[in-house]
């Protein structure tokens, strides 16, 4: 189906040749530059010599721009720009279009083949024919079309940073077959895989790691995130590092450089387990991800676990537009994810009511007790979080033995079977309102830790949970009601807004600076230390 110039015409052209022309990186991700005269498509960051306005055509995805003949550019890579939003307060129609492409951009979410058009109708509650329809009238492809794409930029990336051999990188892009892969490489982007290795692939080779750089959006407080985790980093699982590599000193500030983690990820049956590496590169808007050799056969999901850990497909100008004026200071704050669904909420469950250190502590030990040991080439890096299957299968002797209170165990190894049996998926892709909804059936999880676990691990960037005394202090009232009241006008960011509240320098309201920072940094009321 060609593209007509109504999906261009909505983009203020002028606009976007001005953001093409600085390099503007507010707008990465979110519209892609055609240009004509060399039949190749661009990031607005990319550093090639501006292209003459006439021979630009802008597009909002990279789909709409295959889809019309372009092909990507080798330098500036499309496949490595943020995503563009996937949630929004506009019409149903334009909401159901972007919950569809949001479940195709997520890994997580796909079956062996990928996720079809009557999948994803099914999921949506809409016949496939309806879907096809709105979806071709906001995006201009059809779902079939911009999933094809999703999957060649996938692709893209592994050629140019691994050394997988083809057969692997067509799997873990998401093609049932290499011949396929192949028929589609070529059909896009003319030439084949093999061509496009050799002209720019990576060097290394087995047991070396993978270097990846992911763009975001500036501004971006990367000292606050790195510092959410640092905070809470499990001994084993989690290192952070300053910038002179030295453990800070107790009651100091430090700025940390780097955070690195171990990671299992289960795919086609089969069990993935190895390390990554992650610091910012500000100067360019990036970060930098170092993989280990051992997940490059699932790379696509780690890269998209990773992006989602550090909220890197936010778009800060819409959100600043939402909360500005409640939270001035708070414009480069993100809200921190998770590379394991599972594993946030275990967290969020043993962080209920207690401070971070003391979080901290038990989350050390169900990992020292339960999690399995792992070698990698970073210190103090040697362990896996422990699996749903391990913590299902746990005594209430041995849970008990690490601190762990009855009514937490319960609410730990309930969550467990729920999540080892398949009945519960807590990743980006899951049904949010459903999800909740099966949260809060079982022992020991109510609302607060509910929506915690869905701002964090579902991405729900509306999850609001109004119970939180700390959350309440900083906005200046006393009750769960009074709060929710409060962030009608922050809709569908109040997400952002939680993790703005907890960090004010300044009162939201009636309370002193004090109350909101150790809330956010010490004062876990129902579960802030998670």
């Amino acid at each position: 189906m060609p593209i007509t110039h109504a999906f261009t015409e909505a983009l203020e052209s002028d606009a976007c040749y001005l953001a093409m022309k600085t390099h503007d990186a507010r707008f990465d991700g979110s519209f892609f530059t055609a240009v004509t005269s060399t039949g190749i498509y661009c990031r607005p960051v990319c550093r090639v010599k501006l292209p003459r306005r006439e021979n630009c055509r802008f597009f909002r995805h990279a789909a709409q721009a295959e889809a019309e003949g372009f092909r990507p550019c080798l330098r500036c890579r499309p496949e490595l720009a943020p995503r563009a939003a996937s949630w929004s307060t506009e019409d149903a129609s334009r909401i159901l279009a972007l919950q569809a492409a949001r479940l195709i951009d997520e890994p997580d979410a796909w079956a062996e083949e990928g996720p079809g058009a009557a999948q994803i109708a099914a999921r949506l509650g809409v016949s496939d024919r309806h879907l096809r329809r709105i979806f071709e009238a906001q995006f201009g492809v059809s779902p079939l079309q911009y999933l094809q794409t999703r999957r060649l930029l996938a692709a893209k990336q592994l050629i140019a940073d691994t050394r997988l051999p083809m057969t692997q990188v067509a799997l873990a892009s998401g093609f049932a077959s290499v011949r396929r892969f192949n028929a589609a490489f070529v059909e896009h982007y003319g030439l084949n895989p093999s061509a496009l290795r050799r002209a720019g692939g990576a060097e290394g080779g087995e047991g070396k790691a993978i270097e990846v750089r992911l763009g975001f959006r500036p501004p971006y407080d990367a000292d606050a995130m790195l510092g959410f985790f640092a905070r809470r980093a499990l001994r084993g699982v989690e290192v952070a590092s300053t910038a002179d590599g030295k453990v800070p000193v107790k009651g100091s500030t430090p700025t940390y450089v780097r955070l690195a983690r171990t990671l299992r990820v289960q795919q086609g049956g089969q069990t993935h387990a190895g390390w990554l590496q992650l610091r910012f590169d500000m100067e360019r808007e990036q970060m930098l991800l170092s993989v280990s050799d051992s997940l490059a056969a699932v790379l696509p999901i780690v890269i998209s676990r990773a992006r989602a850990m550090l909220d890197l497909d936010a778009e800060p100008m819409a959100i600043n537009a939402a909360l500005h004026e409640a939270f001035p200071h708070g414009d480069g704050l993100r809200v921190p994810g998770t590379v394991d669904g599972f594993e946030l909420a275990v967290r969020a469950v043993l962080g209920q009511q207690i401070t971070v250190a003391a979080a901290r502590t038990l989350g050390s030990r169900l990992v020292e007790a339960f999690g399995e040991p792992i070698a990698t080439p970073i210190e103090g890096l040697d362990r896996l979080f422990p699996t749903p299957a391990a913590l299902a299968a746990a005594s209430g002797n041995a849970l008990g033995q690490l601190g762990i209170v009855r009514q937490r165990q319960a609410a730990l190894q309930a969550i467990a079977r729920e999540v080892a049996a398949g009945k519960l998926a807590l990743h980006a892709g899951a049904d949010v309102p459903s999800t909740i909804a099966a949260l809060q059936e079982l022992p020991g999880i109510g609302a607060w830790t509910a929506q915690y676990i869905a701002m964090r691990a579902l991405r729900w960037p509306d999850a609001f949970p109004a119970g939180d005394v700390a959350l309440q202090k900083a906005l200046g009232v006393t009750t769960a009601r009074a709060a929710s009241e409060a962030s009608q006008a922050w809709r569908p960011w109040r997400g952002y807004a939680v993790l703005r509240a907890w960090h004010a320098p300044s009162p939201i309201a009636s309370v002193a600076s004090t109350a909101a920072e150790a809330s956010f940094n010490n004062l876990t009321t129902a579960g802030v230390s998670a």
